[in-house]
């Protein structure tokens, strides 16, 4: 039986992934920063808290680390942790800069120390691509982080390039674009949408209030997502791929999409505040999944609409 250790479990991410690890036979061990008091309501959610090994573990401390990776004797690691906001790395870009980067860093050197036979996966993200002049970015496009929160992405990303290049690990970094479920957190603006335009339906009066509404992204499901990081340390060779739809959609779209399944006019409702304006933001992303189709056998198939649907199903 394999072991995986999947550092952040009671993320959205995390809880899937979870889920499919030991519906594919692994004995699965996750971790969180006190895992004593940790409610992990996702993997309550799942059906899988009883399931799998809680260990406490802080990425930021190496001894941490290390003692964590002797007790669970890992094949493969899952890297889902850290500091996950783009909005709140402006108001916290230390915090998010060790949580992410130094956090990477030191997972890596605890491979090299422990055991170099451990396969690693690291959560990237479409964050460090920036403005891509409205064309959808792939593996070679250019890292151009336009917060905090990417630029923390994009050194983890490099550190994880250089000790598969230097020190010959299995290492690779998933870049990740938007995806989405009923397990994400409510500060994420997906999620927030989600539940005030249920709130509305049961009769508040309150005002939904967003930043740029004209901003598009990438939006997939989640549980399909961490399929393709499952696969990633399934093949031979480690490398980096780009997982995407290849479709974007304005915000407003999905607004439009939650409001009318909701037999709602969201211009009723909604109210774009430029107080919300993030102080840069990414007007345009969009992903080119094509290697992972061909390497990995892996294609995004929820639509956005879908998604919206299920989020709102889940909430109500």
């Amino acid at each position: 039986m394999k072991h995986a250790l999947v550092c952040g479990i009671a993320g959205q991410d995390g809880s899937y992934l979870a889920e499919l690890l030991l519906n594919k036979g692994y004995k699965v061990f996750g971790t969180s920063r006190d895992a004593q008091v940790s409610t992990l309501g996702n993997l309550v959610k799942l059906g899988i808290r009883d399931k799998v090994c809680l260990y406490s573990m802080s990425l930021n401390d190496f001894r941490s680390v290390l003692q964590v990776l002797s007790r669970v004797q890992p094949d493969e690691i899952y890297n889902l942790a850290g500091q996950t906001s783009v909005g709140l790395s402006f108001e916290q870009p230390v915090e998010t800069m060790e949580s992410i980067s130094l956090g990477t860093l030191n997972l890596l050197e605890a491979i090299r120390f422990f055991n170099p036979e451990i396969k690693l996966y690291n959560a990237g993200s479409s964050e460090c691509f920036g403005d891509t002049d409205q064309l959808p970015a792939d593996e070679i496009t250019p890292f151009r982080p336009r917060s905090p929160y990417a630029v923390a992405k994009s050194a983890a990303f490099w550190q994880v390039a250089n000790y598969r290049e230097a020190y010959h690990l299995y290492a690779c970094s998933g870049i990740l674009f938007n995806h989405e479920s009923p397990l994400r957190p409510k500060r994420f603006v997906t999620q927030k949408i989600v539940q005030s335009a249920c709130d509305i339906t049961r009769g508040t009066s309150e005002k939904l209030r967003l930043g740029n509404l004209k901003i598009v992204r990438d939006w997939g499901w989640a549980p399909e997502y961490v399929q393709a990081m499952y696969r990633m340390l399934q093949q031979t060779e480690p490398e980096d791929y780009v997982i995407a739809t290849g479709k974007s959609h304005s915000l407003e779209q999905f607004i439009t999409y939650v409001f009318e399944y909701l037999s709602l006019d969201w211009q009723e409702h909604v109210i774009s505040d430029s107080d919300l304006f993030r102080p840069t933001d990414i007007a345009y992303s969009c992903g080119n999944p094509a290697k992972a189709a061909v390497k990995l056998n892996w294609q995004a198939q929820t639509s956005l609409k879908e998604i919206a649907k299920r989020m709102v199903d889940s909430v109500l």
